[in-house]
Formats: structure tokens, C-alpha cells, sequence
């Protein structure tokens, strides 16, 4: 496709200016903020105009569409409050600042984890004793109830759920937060909006501007087409991605759940009006958007409609009126699909941080063979990101656990990868014989035979089954797979990211099914309201609770005092073991060697393998601080940090 050339752009810049101050689009007492919008308007627009261009070149009005996104940004910059503005200003100066070793994100259901916003607030004091600066607070605006995918149906983007509190609350929280130097992420569901959202119930009553924000279609001859290459998300809930309705008798496109209508992004329409949401959310004071459902973003028929070029020039857009309006906003993407699709999102153009899927999966792959292969062949193949963006690393989060790993690195490694995927979902639900996890079955498919897991992290790293069924012995094993999993996040290049609930060993949850709004979700198991119980034993070491708090202490310690934990390249090391994973982490003339044991069993390391590598000066072990003298056991589940020693 042919680009509109800078002398296009520059014209068509002049004639919209022109034609927007002719109609007073400005206040003669706004003089002052239109040029400062201008000023971060004007250097981004020819880019801007190229990248709405490839999706809508199409459309006879397209600089219709442009000028009503200008408005639309101007609006929302005049919005901006003054105090975001400065706070702008300083992350232009340190854009890298999330790199930091010091940064620790976490996330929770705000309402489960501390019932409303306002009771949030009492909760601040824990997140700076776990040394949190980035929380993810997972969705908290109004929902159909009773069923909304745990809040991923969003019926208005500027209304908090009632029940939790107001906008009103959530911006002074988010205000407190800042204070407490603590960044807020928000979820910007995009992809689709609650059927009871005002669009979606404009377009049921017929009018056909809102009918076009979505994929309605008057009969299945289309979705029927479209089917043919379409994967179900949610089988168990829902086969097939469309619904009927039975009062227009049509079909509307929901790839999720009957109550979620995908948004048309073919329409530009579509692409003004959620951006206007986004800056709403934005401009509370959230500095991080977590993209929901990226891959999904984009239709077009005879494809799989998932990770579409468009969904790339979308993001683009997306981050690149960011820029103008909010340029301390930083999107991350939630993309659970093939490794290649995962980290095709990440640039300094599109999203700067992304969930690691597949380190979290195959962390779980190798803690269930004991063999590290996998794990390895995957940092291997995929770790290394744009130097300007960063991995979020995650042990698990408020989804599923997918096996994600690539295929062809399976082959590579000696592993069938289908086989695999049902041998790993047996050991997760606790059916193979052995296993010592606790997990729950989510959204079988037996036309295909995926299947995914949930449970929380203890629970599926064996304290349930050891508490409940074994004795002390096991319950330790437990707790070390725990912080194996964990330190293994801390550790590496890149933000970990825990779920509030794990440092304190929190086991599933099963009441969700005696509660029907939720019973047929079983990802609530991985869900729980806040333990007091746990919290207030986080302080004794006799405790499964206090073991596992103290374990995460000591590793958030370390990376905090340590810079190449975060920012050294990772390059992986072979032991001669197959449950050990290392590496020799570099990030300028320093070096450290990172150990994990996924197995039971101990190991024995030459000396020479750590002289070879770090030279021949002392060198320590970091967690116990001891130095190295001679051959090095590494013992079950544990994880080894050597540097060289400080004369």
C-alpha cells in the first residue's frame, strides 16, 4: 500500500488546523493548552495519519475520521488534570524507569482482596512491606451481573461496580497509591464491550451508527464462513463464537462469552470512540493499561482472526495517541498465544512490557518432569526483547494456565508436544500417578482435547496435597517449589509480577461452587478473598505462611540490591543435569550465576564450572552468603545466586 508522503501529511495537518480554529475549536483562555497540545500533536501526526490510513484507506469520509480524532485528542488533553501533566514531564525524562531492579508489580481483585475501594486504602502499608510500586487492580468498572467473565464485561467504562465504591473513590486511592510510590494498572478491556453497554443496546434497538460498532449479521451464512478457521475460547460455556438474538433475529460476534460483543475495529468510528474511553481511565491517574485479549483485535474472513497485521498497526495507533495525549500511559500486552505472536507485540512502538506466558508454563512443565530442557530451549529461543521494553514475569495470574510453549522447540527437545500437553494437565489436576498438585479442569474441549488449570500456587505446587495428606517432610518440598517458581521470576531480566495471596502460600478456594453466579467458572478456585489468617502469620516461620513470606523477603532483597537481576542478559548454561536450569547473567562488566533445581534430588557442582565462568577471585553464594571453597551442592528445589565476592 502506497504511504501518504510527509508533504501529504503536512498539507493535510495545515487544512485541518485551519479548518478546526475557524470553527473556535478552542477557548481564548485555552490558547495557552492548544499550543502545547499542538506541540505533541504536530511531530506525531504524519505517523499517526499513516498508520489510520493502512486500516482505513478505504473509507470515503477517512479524513472526516481524522479530524474527529483530533478533536477527540484535544478533548482529552484539555482534560488532563495539571498535576498528570507534570507527572508527564517526568517519566519523559527516565522513559525506562519500570527497568528498574527496584520494581516489583502485583496484582489482585481489588473487591476480593479488601471488599471496596475505600477499605483498599488500608491495604497500602502491606504493599510497601512487600516493596510493591506497580499494582495491577483487575477490573472494577460496572458489569452485568450475575455473570461477567470475573469483570471482563464492561457495561460503562466510567462507572466503578456500586458495590465496590465510585470513580470518586478510585481516584483518591489511585492518589494515595502515587503518594505511597505506588503506579496503578488498569485493565482496558477493547475488544469487546458487555452486551448491556450503551452502544450494544443502541445497536438492539436497531440504530444502525452502533449496529456497525460490532459484527451483527442477519443470518449464519457469514459466521458460518468465518467459523471455519475460528478456535472456541470457552467451549464448556459457549461453542462457537456467535450469538443469536432472539428479538432481532440476528447474530452478533462474541469470541468469548454470549454477553461480550467484539468491537468493529474496521469501523473508525470504533477506534475514536474507545480511545475516548481509554483517556477517561488514563486520565484518573492509571499509568499502565494491561490490552486485554490482544490477539483477537482485528476480523477478516478465511483467516483464524487472531494476530492479524492490523492488530500491529492498531497498537501502533493505539500507543501513538498515547504519546500525545498521556505519554506516561505504558500499554502491556495479555497475548496467550504462540510465542512468536507473544513477542511480536512487544516494541517501543506498540507495547512496551508483556506478560511471559511461556516462561510461566514452561516453569510449571519442568517443575512436573524435573527436567529442564523445555524451560531452557524456550529462554533460549524467545527471551531477548526490544532493549526499551521488559518482560513482566508471572508464576500465575487470575487465568488459566495454557500450555503455550512452541511446538517446534518441543520436537527440538526430544518432546511429542500434544502428548505432553495432556501428560502436564493429568499431573496439574492430580490424576497421573505421583503427582503432588491440586489443580481444577478449565474449559475442556473433547472435539480437540485442550484442556487448561486452574488453582493457585500452592495448591498446584503441593501444600494442599501435603497438608492435607502427607506431613512435614512434603509440606517443606512444597513451599521450596513455591519459592523456586518464584525466584526464578525475581531473578530474571525483566518485572515479576506477583499475585497478591501467593507470598502467603494461599491453597484453592472451593466455595465458589456453592456460590451458581460462579460455580461454572472454576478459574474462582485460583481466586480467594483475602486470608487474615495467612497475613498475620506471615511473621512465623513455623508457618507454611511465614516460611514462604520470608523466602519471597529474601529474594526481593537480593534483586533490589543487585541491578543485573533485572537488566542482565540471561545466557543460559549447561550443568550437565537435567533438572538444573543456569545461566550467567552479564549487563556490563558485572556477572552472576543464577541456579535452579527443579527436582527432588540433589546436585553436585564443580568449583571449575564457577571459576570458568566468573574467574578466580572469592566467590559467594548470595542467599547464604557463604563462600564458595570447593565442589557446590545445590539441594532440592533450591535456587543459588554466586557473584564475585566484594574484597
Amino acid at each position: 500500500m502506497q504511504k501518504i508522503t510527509s508533504y501529504q501529511a503536512q498539507q493535510t495537518y495545515i487544512q485541518i488546523l485551519a479548518d478546526l480554529e475557524q470553527r473556535n475549536i478552542y477557548q481564548e483562555n485555552e490558547k495557552e493548552q492548544w499550543n502545547a497540545f499542538l506541540q505533541r500533536l504536530q511531530p506525531n501526526f504524519s505517523e499517526l495519519l499513516n498508520l489510520l490510513y493502512q486500516l482505513y484507506f478505504d473509507k470515503f469520509d477517512f479524513y472526516y475520521h481524522i479530524q474527529q480524532l483530533w478533536v477527540s485528542l484535544w478533548h482529552a488533553y484539555k482534560k488532563r488534570p495539571q498535576n498528570l501533566k507534570k507527572f508527564d514531564q517526568k517519566r519523559e525524562k527516565n522513559p525506562l524507569w519500570f527497568q528498574d531492579q527496584n520494581t516489583l508489580a502485583a496484582v489482585c481483585y481489588l473487591d476480593r482482596y479488601a471488599g471496596t475501594i475505600k477499605n483498599f486504602e488500608t491495604k497500602i502499608p502491606y504493599l510497601q512491606e512487600l516493596n510493591i510500586n506497580i499494582l495491577h487492580l483487575m477490573p472494577l468498572f460496572q458489569t452485568p451481573q450475575p455473570q461477567n467473565d470475573g469483570g471482563y464485561a464492561i457495561s460503562n467504562y466510567r462507572k466503578t461496580d456500586s458495590k465496590i465504591g465510585t470513580i470518586k473513590d478510585l481516584k483518591k486511592l489511585i492518589k494515595n497509591l502515587k503518594k505511597a510510590n505506588i503506579s496503578v494498572a488498569l485493565d482496558f478491556v477493547f475488544n469487546h464491550t458487555a452486551h448491556d453497554h450503551l452502544w450494544a443496546q443502541k445497536a438492539k434497538k436497531g440504530q444502525q451508527k452502533y449496529k456497525n460498532y460490532y459484527y451483527i449479521f442477519p443470518d449464519r451464512t457469514l459466521p458460518d464462513q468465518y467459523e471455519q478457521n475460528l478456535r472456541e475460547i470457552f467451549p464448556e460455556e459457549k461453542p462457537g463464537n456467535f450469538t443469536y438474538l432472539p428479538e432481532s433475529k440476528q447474530w452478533v460476534w462474541t469470541t468469548f462469552n454470549t454477553y461480550q460483543w467484539d468491537l468493529n475495529f474496521s469501523n473508525p468510528e470504533v477506534f475514536i470512540a474507545i480511545t475516548q474511553e481509554m483517556f477517561f481511565i488514563a486520565n484518573l491517574g492509571v499509568e499502565i493499561l494491561r490490552m486485554d485479549a490482544v490477539p483477537f483485535i482485528w476480523k477478516e474472513l478465511g483467516t483464524s482472526c487472531e494476530n492479524l497485521p492490523q492488530v500491529h498497526t492498531l497498537l501502533k495507533a493505539f500507543n501513538l495517541v498515547a504519546k500525545i495525549v498521556a505519554p506516561s500511559l505504558i500499554l502491556i500486552s495479555e497475548a496467550i498465544v504462540h510465542p512468536n505472536d507473544v513477542n511480536s507485540y512487544i516494541s517501543d512502538k506498540e507495547c512496551k512490557i508483556s506478560y511471559n506466558p511461556l516462561m510461566m508454563a514452561t516453569s510449571w512443565e519442568a517443575l512436573a518432569t524435573r527436567e529442564t530442557k523445555l524451560l531452557q530451549k524456550s529462554i533460549e529461543s524467545y527471551f531477548e526483547i526490544d532493549q526499551n521494553c521488559s518482560w513482566l514475569n508471572y508464576v500465575r495470574v487470575h487465568d488459566d494456565i495454557g500450555w503455550t510453549y512452541s511446538d517446534e522447540n518441543a520436537w527440538e527437545v526430544g518432546i511429542n508436544p500434544y502428548d505432553h500437553r495432556q501428560f502436564l494437565n493429568d499431573f496439574y489436576l492430580g490424576t497421573f500417578p505421583g503427582s503432588f498438585a491440586r489443580g481444577v479442569s478449565f474449559q475442556y474441549n473433547p472435539k480437540t482435547g485442550d484442556q487448561r488449570v486452574c488453582g493457585t500456587c500452592a495448591s498446584l505446587a503441593g501444600l494442599e496435597k501435603a497438608i492435607h495428606q502427607e506431613g512435614q517432610l512434603e509440606i517443606d518440598l512444597a513451599i521450596k517449589r513455591i519459592s523456586l517458581l518464584y525466584g526464578l521470576a525475581i531473578t530474571s531480566k525483566g518485572i515479576p509480577l506477583l499475585y497478591l495471596g501467593d507470598e502467603l502460600a494461599t491453597l484453592n478456594d472451593l466455595s465458589y461452587l456453592q456460590q451458581p453466579q460462579l460455580s461454572s467458572d472454576s478459574r474462582w478456585a485460583h481466586r480467594p478473598i483475602f486470608d487474615q489468617k495467612r497475613f498475620e502469620q506471615r511473621t512465623d516461620p513455623t508457618t507454611p505462611a511465614g516460611k514462604t513470606y520470608q523466602s519471597f523477603q529474601q529474594l526481593i532483597k537480593i534483586r533490589r540490591a543487585h541491578p543485573i537481576l533485572a537488566l542482565g542478559k540471561m545466557i543460559p548454561l549447561h550443568t550437565g543435569f537435567k533438572s538444573l536450569l543456569a545461566f550467567l547473567r552479564q549487563h556490563q562488566s558485572q556477572k552472576i550465576i543464577t541456579l535452579y533445581n527443579f527436582s527432588e534430588q540433589s546436585a553436585e557442582i564443580s568449583q571449575d564450572f564457577f571459576t570458568y565462568h566468573l574467574g578466580q577471585s572469592p566467590i559467594e553464594e548470595l542467599i547464604t552468603n557463604q563462600e564458595l571453597k570447593n565442589t557446590y551442592k545445590i539441594e532440592p528445589y533450591q535456587i543459588s545466586i554466586f557473584h564475585i565476592k566484594n574484597k
